[in-house]
Parts: C-alpha cells; structure tokens; sequence
C-alpha cells in the first residue's frame, strides 16, 4: 500500500484548504485512515482518523474545524480544513491504521502554511 498526501499550499487565517491522500495497492485490508502533521521543531501531531464504517475522530485542536472524509471506493481520504490559524502550519501526512499506535506507510506529506 502507497500512500500520498497533496493539497497543500499558503492561505490566509481563516481561509479554507481540502487535502487529499490517495490510496494505492491493496485498499480492502485497510481498516483505517488517520492525517498527522509535523510543525517545525515539533513532534508529529495526531490530527484526525476515519474508520472503516465511516466513523471520524479529532483532536480536539481541530475538532470542529476539521473534517475528515472518504470517497466511496475508499481509495482517497480527505481533509477539509476551514478556518484555518497560524498554528495549524505545517507537514501533513496521512497514514493507515495499522493497530496497537502503530502507523504507515509514511509517504511525502503536503505543507500547509497559513499566514497571519
């Protein structure tokens, strides 16, 4: 399995971006989807997962400004960012599930960076 975040790119605070991560290779085992970022000088963040019926979970650093979807072939997962702070600059990757706090593979992330 392969995975690759894009969307990314410089907005203003309070503008909105929606990134992508493409799936390829074997999709039906995975159970899970989750996007973490990594700010420079700082440990990578949880951001948000989706589960395989359909069920999301957020830190609660986005929550409610964040939402993560899937299309219906499960081969695309989506981050829908509104509006968007400084703080929320950064690398982000997306990542399967893999169980037990383990994650990947971890393909190139996209950055986002909002000004202020």
């Amino acid at each position: 399995v392969q995975l690759q975040a894009s969307g990314g790119g410089l907005v203003r605070e309070g503008e909105s971006l929606r990134l992508s991560c493409t799936i390829s290779g074997s999709i039906s085992g995975i159970g899970a989807v989750a996007w973490f970022r990594q700010s420079p000088g700082k440990s990578r963040e949880w951001v948000a997962t989706i589960a395989g019926a359909g069920t999301t979970y957020y830190s609660d650093s986005v929550k409610g400004r964040f939402t993560i979807s899937e299309n219906n072939t499960k081969s695309t997962v989506f981050l829908q960012m509104n509006k968007l702070k400084s703080e929320d600059t950064a690398v982000y990757h997306c990542a399967v599930d893999l169980g037990r706090a383990r994650y990947g593979p971890w393909g190139q992330g996209t950055l986002v960076t909002v000004s202020s």
